[in-house]
């Protein structure tokens, strides 16, 4: 009697449970693959979206994307409105499929948008269900649309290019999730990934230009206060330990031409100190790296040579850390090196007295730097390549 009365209940129950009753079939989806955010002159907001195109790939297109042409796989689609919302729902009422973000994995600010405030942007992008926080961000010079109408050789649409190269690790690689941690952080400074156009070459076509990353733009609270060129990014990276894919160029004393040293592991240490009422910001490097390219005419497998090999290579890191520091801390007064954190974790008493105050001590911080750089491999030959045996010098 047991088991008919459960028979009789589970049948019960699946009588009351319904099916996929909010199923959306992919066709009829519009799936985004990248938004671009700009200001209008009369204070509107333009969403432009990158939609991507299924039959596109089916009928054996997928070579660029863009707005046109027999390859393209997906389309960009815009409209204004008060906000992104308004935007959104004005774009939607003329779109014949349901707009979807799920697969949405870039976002770009127009520079105007930037210097003028993404609060209400960020408000959308957090509180909208569908946007995912591990998208990347970045801004862009100018206007943010042009970058979603480029084709992309190689990958089958612009922000997928953007994508490929932030994973490449050559500049700043910053989600949205990190962007929100940075913006209501205790320094409220950000920042993000700034994106260019690279013409297209003669004769081709305006949406032949090519998307890449130029250096950083620096956020205050939720505005864009300036840029970062791509050495000092570089000097920021360094600090942040999030430096992987960077060649370290530079020159040997008096001797003609240029060494190169890629890199391969680094160990970043960031010792904040409280003395005499000074607060003093230690950063311990050690890091090892490999010669790639030896553009002198030395015999690089002398140890004296090596020694000095590594001098010079700590010298060059220091040299980018400094600038980096020197135009965040004197010119830009942000704290994007995450110095405030490093303060508060250890020092809460002193961070408690001094609350709020963050932003008059942050530019009085002063900068130490411990760098012990190891060249670990010379290559497969020790001589220059391509070089007489008597030109060679020994030491």
């Amino acid at each position: 009697m047991k088991n008919i009365f459960l028979l009789v209940l589970v049948s019960g129950v699946t009588l009351l449970v319904s099916g996929c009753w909010d199923r959306v079939e992919v066709n009829d989806l519009a799936i985004v693959t990248a938004a671009a955010i700009d200001k209008k002159d009369d204070n509107q907001i333009e969403l432009s979206l990158q939609i991507f195109i299924p039959k596109a790939l089916s009928s054996g297109g997928g070579q660029g994307g863009g707005t046109g042409g027999g390859g393209a796989v997906t389309l960009v689609t815009s409209h204004k409105g008060s906000n992104i919302s308004d935007a959104l729902s004005k774009l939607q009422s003329e779109f014949p499929r349901r707009v979807f973000w799920g697969h949405c994995k870039v976002f770009i600010f127009g520079e105007r948008l930037a210097k003028a405030g993404i609060q209400e942007q960020m408000d959308f992008l957090l509180r909208h269900p569908q946007p995912r926080e591990r998208a990347y961000v970045y801004v862009s010079e100018g206007k943010a649309k042009p970058i979603l109408e480029l084709f992309a050789p190689l990958e089958r649409y612009s922000a997928e290019r953007l994508r490929e190269i932030s994973d490449l690790h050559l500049g700043m690689q910053v989600t949205l999730q990190d962007l929100d941690e940075k913006l209501i952080g205790i320094a409220q400074a950000a920042a993000l990934p700034r994106v260019d156009i690279l013409p297209p070459e003669k004769g081709q076509e305006k949406s032949q230009g090519k998307p890449y990353i130029v250096g950083t733009a620096v956020f205050k609270k939720d505005k864009m206060i300036g840029k970062l060129t791509e050495n000092e990014t570089r000097g920021v990276l360094w600090i942040r330990n999030e430096i992987v894919a960077s060649t370290v160029t530079f020159k040997l004393g008096a001797e003609k031409g240029k060494i190169s040293i890629n890199p391969i592991e680094a160990t970043i240490k960031l010792v904040p100190v409280i003395q005499n009422k000074k607060w003093i910001m230690v950063v311990k490097i050690d890091t090892e790296g490999s010669i790639i390219q030896n553009g002198t005419n030395l015999n690089l497998s002398s140890t004296k040579l090596i020694r000095a090999v590594e001098k010079a290579f700590a010298k060059e890191i220091e040299k980018r850390i400094k600038l980096a520091f020197q135009q965040t801390q004197q010119v830009l007064k942000a704290d994007i090196v995450g110095f405030g954190e490093e303060f508060f974790r250890k020092y809460p008493k002193q961070w408690k007295e001094n609350e709020g105050r963050w932003d008059k001590i942050f530019p009085e911080i002063e900068l130490e730097i411990e760098i012990k750089a190891h060249v670990r491999r010379q290559g497969y030959i020790n001589k220059p390549g391509g070089m007489p045996e008597k030109e060679v010098k020994e030491q």
